[in-house]
C-alpha cells in the first residue's frame, strides 16, 4: 500500500506552489507528470526558510517524493550512470554527514557536497555490475575471478533493499578498492539540486553549487549562526525578496515539544538571560524532555559532544572526560570521540586526499576511534553518519591543552587525517548536527550575554542558544555548573559493532 502523502499547512502549501512554477519553468512539470529535456544556459535559485519545527524537511521530503514519482532519477553519490540527455536528475545535499543521515533516516537519499562535487570512477568490468543494478543494463556475464552467480545474486537483493551500489558491491564479497579505481572532481553540471541546512553554506560553496546545478532550492533556518566570515549574514539574504518563502507555522509544536517551545522563545526582543533560564527551570518542572542539570555527564559525552561557546571551555571539558575514563596521555582508548580537522596530505598525494574526503572524512566529521589500525600510525575509525562508516587510516591526533598554544599529539602518522577530540565542541561547529539527547553548557551562554555582542540584529547569546536547544532531538540538559560526573561504566564501542557495515574502504599507504 503506498504511503500517504502528509498534509501541507497553508504556509508549505504556498511554498510548494512556488517552487512548482520554479521546477516548471525549468521543465519540469509536477502538477502533469511531465518532464521535459533540460535547456543549457538556464540558472534560478530559490530559498525556504522557517525556524525550527516550521516543517522545512517535510516539505522537502514531499518535493523529493513528486520528483521521484515524475520520473526525475535521484543522484545518490556513490555511483552515477552515464547521463542522458533525455533524463531530469536530482540531488539531495547537506553539508555534513550528520545531517545527510537525519535526511537519510527519514526516506530521503541525501548525501554530503562533497560527495556530490567528486564522483567515483568504477573500473570498467564493475561498471556494468553497477548499471545493470541501477537499472541502466542488462544483467552481466560473470567473467570477474571469484565473482560467482550467486554473487551476483547477493548484490541484487541487497540492492532492491538499501539502493547503494557499493553496499552491493560489498555484499558480494568485495572492496572497495577492487571496484573504485579513483575519484575525480565533477567536470559537468548536473540538473536539480535541493540543499538542507543551507545556512551553513559559505559563498565560495554557494557559487560552487550553482555552477554545477542549473535549478537550486536551498533550505535553511535564518535564526541559526551563519558561516563565521560571513558576519552574520546567509546566502539566502542577498536573493531577491520573490526567490524567497517563509515557514512561519511551527509544526511539531502541535505535539507540545517543551525544547522547541524554549527555541521560539528566544525571539523575543526583550527576552533577558535570566528570564530565559527561569523559563528552562518552568519547562523541566512540568516535563522530563527538559532537565536542569548540576553537571555534565560524562557517559553522554561520548557519543553526542558537549555543546560550548568559548574554545577554552571545550578544552577543559575534553581533559576532564579524558581523566574520568583513566585515558593515558599517550594514547586514545577505544570509543573515544574525535572530529575530523582535515586531511594533510602534499598536493601530490591530491587523488588520495578525494578518495579520504568522499569516504566521509571531511572537515568537521565526527568520528569514533575503535582501536589501532593495520599499520603503524593507522587507526580504525568509525564515521558517524556515513553510509559505510568504518575506515582504517593514518591518523594525526592532537590533544589541544589548557592554557598552552601548542596540541599534545599522543600518536601520528606521518601525513593522514587530521582530528581533534570530540567530547565537546562549539555551538558553532555543531550546526548540521541532532542527537537524541544534548547537553547544554549554560555558563558559557551565560558568558556570552554578558560580553553584550549583537550577530546580524540579535544578541549573540540568543543565536547560540537557539542553535544549541534545536540540536537536541529528544532531551535537552540545561547544564548549571562546571562539574564532572563520573561515568558508571568503563568506554566501551558496543553500540558501533551493533551497526552494520556492509562497506569497508582502507585507503592506500599513505607513503
Amino acid at each position: 500500500m503506498a504511503e500517504p502523502l502528509p498534509v501541507l499547512s497553508p504556509d508549505q502549501a504556498r511554498a510548494e506552489a512556488m517552487v512548482g512554477d520554479l521546477l516548471r519553468s525549468a521543465g519540469v512539470d509536477l502538477a502533469n507528470t511531465k518532464l521535459t529535456p533540460l535547456q543549457e544556459g538556464r540558472s534560478s535559485v530559490m530559498g525556504v526558510t522557517g525556524k525550527a519545527g516550521s516543517g522545512k524537511t517535510m516539505l522537502l521530503s514531499t518535493l523529493y517524493r513528486a520528483l521521484s514519482d515524475a520520473g526525475v532519477k535521484v543522484i545518490s553519490g556513490d555511483y552515477e550512470a552515464r547521463r542522458r540527455r533525455d533524463h531530469r536528475t536530482l540531488a539531495i545535499l547537506s553539508p555534513t554527514n550528520k545531517a545527510a543521515s537525519v535526511l537519510r533516516s527519514r526516506g530521503v537519499p541525501a548525501t554530503t557536497i562533497h560527495r556530490i562535487l567528486y564522483t567515483p570512477v568504477y573500473a570498467p568490468e564493475y561498471e556494468r555490475i553497477a548499471e545493470w543494478l541501477s537499472g541502466q543494463g542488462d544483467r552481466p556475464e560473470v567473467e570477474i575471478e571469484g565473482m560467482t552467480e550467486q554473487a551476483l545474486d547477493r548484490a541484487y537483493a541487497f540492492y532492491q533493499q538499501m539502493n547503494s551500489v557499493p553496499g552491493a558491491l560489498a555484499a558480494a564479497g568485495l572492496r572497495g578498492s577492487d571496484f573504485i579505481s579513483g575519484w575525480k572532481r565533477r567536470d559537468e553540471p548536473l540538473d536539480i539540486g535541493m540543499v538542507d541546512e543551507s545556512s551553513m553554506l559559505d559563498k565560495r560553496q554557494f557559487e560552487d553549487l550553482q555552477e554545477i546545478f542549473p535549478t537550486l532550492l536551498l533550505f535553511g533556518d535564518p535564526a541559526q549562526l551563519a558561516p563565521v566570515q560571513q558576519s552574520g549574514s546567509m546566502v539566502f539574504d542577498d536573493l531577491p525578496p520573490e526567490r524567497v518563502v517563509h515557514l512561519s507555522r511551527v509544526h511539531r509544536q502541535e505535539a507540545g515539544n517543551p525544547i522547541l517551545d524554549l527555541a521560539h522563545a528566544l525571539a523575543d526582543p526583550d527576552l533577558t538571560f535570566e528570564a530565559f533560564e527561569k523559563m528552562v527551570e518552568d519547562a523541566a518542572a512540568k516535563d522530563d524532555r527538559v532537565v536542569m542539570a548540576g553537571r555534565v555527564e560524562a557517559a553522554k559525552m561520548a557519543r553526542s559532544p558537549v555543546l560550548v561557546w568559548r574554545n577554552a571551555t571545550r578544552i577543559r571539558l575534553i581533559h576532564a572526560f579524558r581523566a574520568a575514563y583513566g585515558a593515558p596521555a599517550d594514547a586514545l582508548l577505544p570509543g573515544e570521540p574525535l572530529i575530523c580537522d582535515g586531511i594533510e596530505l602534499p598536493l601530490k598525494h591530491r587523488k588520495k586526499r578525494i578518495d579520504l574526503e568522499a569516504r566521509g572524512l571531511i572537515k568537521g566529521a565526527q568520528v569514533i576511534y575503535l582501536g589501532e589500525g593495520k599499520k603503524p600510525g593507522f587507526s580504525r575509525l568509525h564515521v558517524v553518519g556515513a553510509p559505510d562508516p568504518r575506515v582504517n587510516v593514518a591518523s594525526i591526533v592532537k590533544i589541544e591543552m589548557p592554557d598552552e598554544e601548542e596540541p599534545f599529539i599522543p600518536f601520528a602518522a606521518r601525513m593522514g587525517a587530521a582530528f581533534l577530540h570530540g567530547a565537546a565542541v562549539t555551538i558553532h561547529k555543531a550546526q548540521g548536527s541532532q542527537w537524541p539527547e544534548v547537553q547544554v553548557f549554560a555558563p558559557d551562554l551565560w558568558a556570552a550575554a554578558r560580553v553584550g555582542r549583537v550577530e546580524a540584529g540579535q544578541p549573540l547569546w540568543k543565536r547560540l542558544a537557539y542553535v544549541a536547544i534545536t540540536r537536541a532531538e529528544t532531551r535537552l540538559f540545561w547544564v548549571m555548573r562546571n562539574r564532572l560526573a563520573r561515568p558508571p561504566d568503563a568506554l566501551s564501542i558496543d553500540d558501533l559493532n551493533a551497526t552494520p557495515a556492509p562497506l569497508t574502504l582502507e585507503p592506500d599507504d599513505q607513503d
